[in-house]
């Protein structure tokens, strides 16, 4: 299955924790805190304003951002557990 975000919606797989601190210590999963850096999957055009306006998509796929730590959508489609946010919801792209 094939999910197409619609106006200005992205769709964003999370990227996997890291299992080691900087000290080298092992972290277990359930010590782990999620990341809230993501990967652009899919994001669409953009959309129109109430007043006609164009809201364009600054993100594509393969870009890897930060969005807020309780924002979106959790979905699963085939196995694969993604996140479908608003544009407005993505706080920075890092580089």
């Amino acid at each position: 299955m094939k999910l197409v975000p619609l106006e200005d919606r992205v769709i964003l797989r999370q990227i996997a924790a890291e299992e080691k601190t900087k000290g080298g210590i092992i972290l277990t999963s359930a010590a782990q805190e999620k990341p809230q850096i993501y990967e652009v999957v899919a994001a669409n055009t953009g959309s129109v304003t109430v007043d006609g306006k164009d809201v364009k998509i600054s993100v594509k796929p393969g870009d890897r951002v930060i969005t807020g730590k309780y924002t979106g959508t959790q979905v699963k489609v085939d196995e694969d557990e993604l996140t479908i946010v608003k544009q407005s919801d993505i706080l920075a792209i890092v580089q």
